[in-house]
């Protein structure tokens, strides 16, 4: 009777425990996959800026060159029928080159005026940024950390194309969750006309993503719970945590890529960019000292573009 006993009160234990694990998924979900406000980021220590870099994000010159351009508004369907919004800027003089630019979470397009400044002042290309899908100006009631966006790229690319001609060069830059998101884009088929990708601060997955900040923001183990919250994901956004790779998309491909990244960043630790670079065909890093996520430009101006430039030059003709 009393084995009996223990086997029911381990039963209800366990019913508890899947309880909570599924309540804890869904919570999960909305905390960082459902498009809202996203309150929690604003007090995590991981995302201080140093002072140095919010001069620029905050106060340089970029924003007022953005407003003060006659960016033409595009618009594309996904495949799974969301309203996409992009902003295309053509060259001062006529071109061939154009850069598409892809933001990082919970951003949009304009952000990417800080590199956007100078691929169009200095290396005269065309720019089209665009907002992601759950981001800015287009649609989507989820943030797809890049995995679904990477099939919205290939649109964009395709869009480009019949603006601009078979002759067409093009460069993808993302930073953060857009590095990941041109990333993950490598991977599918591309036309010959993308030459290369830059890769700023990227994740190597979306469970590996969140694997870390679970343990560094909540202090829990991934296991069960985020492989719950990836079953939940997938039933309300299509896609499994595990799936969103970047790290399996770089392999398939060819795309020589040029990776970024601070060794002072704690919101994607600067180990994923060192595995990605391992697993890439023909792949190129620059990590910079004492710069937090997303920092390097802002912190690092002269340097990152010098890296930038002979990338160019070697990868576009």
């Amino acid at each position: 009777m009393l084995k009996k006993k223990w086997v029911k009160v381990g039963i209800v234990f366990l019913a508890i425990l899947l309880i909570i694990d599924v309540l804890g998924s869904f919570y999960f979900y909305d905390l960082a996959i459902k498009r809202e406000k996203k309150d929690f980021l604003q007090e995590n220590d991981d995302l201080v800026v140093s002072r140095e870099a919010m001069d620029v994000f905050v106060s340089g010159g970029w924003h007022e060159w953005v407003d003060n351009q006659e960016f033409e508004y595009w618009e594309i369907q996904s495949f799974d029928d969301l309203r996409l919004q992009g902003y295309y800027l053509e060259a001062e003089e006529p071109t061939n080159k154009t850069v598409v630019f892809a933001h990082g979470y919970l951003g949009r397009a304009r952000d990417m005026g800080i590199f956007g400044e100078y691929y169009y002042k200095e290396l005269g290309y065309n720019i089209l940024s665009v907002d992601l899908r759950g981001h800015g100006q287009s649609q989507g009631d989820y943030i797809g950390f890049g995995w679904h966006s990477r099939l919205d790229m290939v649109d964009w690319i395709n869009r480009l194309l019949e603006k601009q001609g078979e002759d067409t060069e093009i460069i993808l830059h993302g930073i953060s969750m857009g590095a990941a998101t041109v990333l993950m884009t490598s991977g599918e088929e591309l036309p010959k006309n993308v030459k290369a990708i830059v890769a700023d601060s990227p994740y190597t997955s979306v469970y590996d993503l969140f694997d870390y900040q679970m343990g560094r923001m909540f202090k829990l183990p991934s296991f069960p719970l985020l492989d719950t919250t990836s079953l939940v994901t997938k039933a309300k956004a299509n896609y499994s945590l595990r799936e969103a790779s970047a790290l399996k998309q770089v392999q398939k491909s060819d795309l020589p890529v040029l990776y970024f990244h601070g060794n002072s960043d704690d919101f994607v630790p600067t180990r994923m960019t060192r595995e990605l670079y391992e697993h890439t065909n023909k792949a190129q890093i620059r990590i910079f000292e004492n710069s937090g996520h997303g920092e390097a430009f802002a912190i690092y101006r002269d340097e990152y573009i010098h890296s930038l430039n002979q990338f160019i030059d070697q990868h576009l003709k």
